[in-house]
């Protein structure tokens, strides 16, 4: 089977779904030798300056593009689903197309497989831009109707997308994603490297994930605030990019006087991430709402006690292996935290016990349960 997937969140290093389109291809390609892949990616968003980057083995696959940027490449979807205008001629020699990034080229002699992150537009709209809530609120129900299967990473977003689109749980399968064999306990060393790279305390508390409103921030500023004022000495360490809304986030660092207690190193690469993890004492993660939540497994492949809210997929990816913390609850979230911190047989156990639980979810596991779904579809 001839099949293609857009590779464009991996290409231009899209947070999440980046992680989740690299490491499924490169699991999939491991997986399958007779399978023939191919990816698609469009050009750059408009405004960045941000060249292709493609990591092994996405480096060495045949590849298809578009020299459309992002919105333009959005549009002419749109456009083609409306007027009802075939795409096939971009994947001619395709046999079957994943969509990866919530958008599904309209296909008709190619068969397709749609992946369901979330559907954050519909239950939390603020955390997205005008222009891209009115092409999800537009397009989604099109593309959900036209792919051949949807994928869903977690039972919550198959639950949302059953909900709220009325689709048969049929045809909705949950793969979840995985977590890669370099997500492991670091040699000390390697912490002491990354330690000295950033700037990082001896103590500190973690957060890691996009600087945008959908992951509660301010609520984490304010929980860490009060444990300050009650003589904690960990440092707080935010890591990630600035997204949509940021301004929120540093209103209340300021607002608080914390700016010289969080440290705020921006985006740091994939092979630091490790090292990262197994540097803090914990990591926080109090996010509104998570398709799935990357960061949670990786810091229980870690060795990291977690802390992060009960809500969305959340308490589905940490099991018992975390605390966990209503959102909303600022005072629970500090005591959530301040409990971890001063109790070592508690961080103990949720160290093994999210250990445990991080080697449940492999790559290889998603990628051979995504080949059974393109089997399906090729008959």
């Amino acid at each position: 089977m001839r099949v293609c997937l857009d590779a464009s969140p991996a290409v231009y290093g899209r947070a999440g779904i980046g992680r989740y389109v690299q490491e499924l291809i490169a699991a999939l390609v491991a997986l399958d030798e007779d399978l023939e892949c191919t990816i698609f990616y469009n050009r750059a968003r408009e405004g960045r300056d941000t060249a292709p980057h493609l990591e092994p083995p996405l480096d060495s696959l045949p590849r298809l593009t578009t020299a459309l940027g992002d919105k333009p490449w959005r549009l002419s979807v749109l456009l083609a689903h409306l007027l009802r205008r075939r795409q096939d001629r971009l994947f001619a020699g395709v046999d079957l197309f994943h969509a990866t990034d919530h958008v599904l080229p309209r296909l008709t002699g190619v068969r397709t497989v749609f992946t369901l992150h979330d559907l954050t537009f519909l239950l939390y709209p603020e955390a997205h831009s005008l222009a891209n809530r009115w092409y999800l609120t537009l397009m989604m129900p099109r593309f959900l109707r036209a792919a051949g299967a949807v994928v869903a990473v977690s039972e919550c977003t198959r639950r949302d997308a059953v909900r709220l689109y009325g689709l048969e749980e049929a045809r909705v399968r949950v793969i979840y994603p995985g977590v890669g064999p370099e997500f492991r306990p670091a040699h000390p060393g390697e912490v002491a490297t990354v330690r000295r790279r950033y700037g990082l305390p001896e103590r500190l508390i973690l957060y890691v994930g996009t600087i945008e409103p959908r992951k509660n921030l301010p609520t984490l500023l304010r929980a860490y605030s009060a444990l300050r004022q009650r003589g904690c000495e960990h440092r707080l360490v935010i890591v990630g990019r600035e997204g949509w809304r940021s301004r929120g986030f540093w209103e209340t660092l300021k607002e608080l006087g914390l700016g010289g207690e969080v440290l705020t190193p921006g985006y740091v690469p994939d092979a630091d991430l490790p090292a990262l993890y197994s540097a803090a004492e914990a990591l926080v993660f109090p996010s509104l709402y998570e398709g799935f939540g990357l960061p949670v497994l990786e810091a229980m492949a870690c060795g990291v006690p977690v802390v992060c809210s009960a809500a969305s997929s959340l308490p589905e990816v940490a099991g018992e292996a975390a605390l966990l913390v209503s959102p909303a609850d600022v005072g629970g979230l500090a005591a959530a935290i301040e409990r971890l911190l001063d109790d070592p047989a508690l961080r103990a156990r949720l160290r093994a016990e999210g250990l445990a639980r991080a080697r449940r979810f492999t790559w290889e596991a998603a990628a051979r349960a995504t080949l059974e779904v393109y089997a399906e579809l090729g008959g």
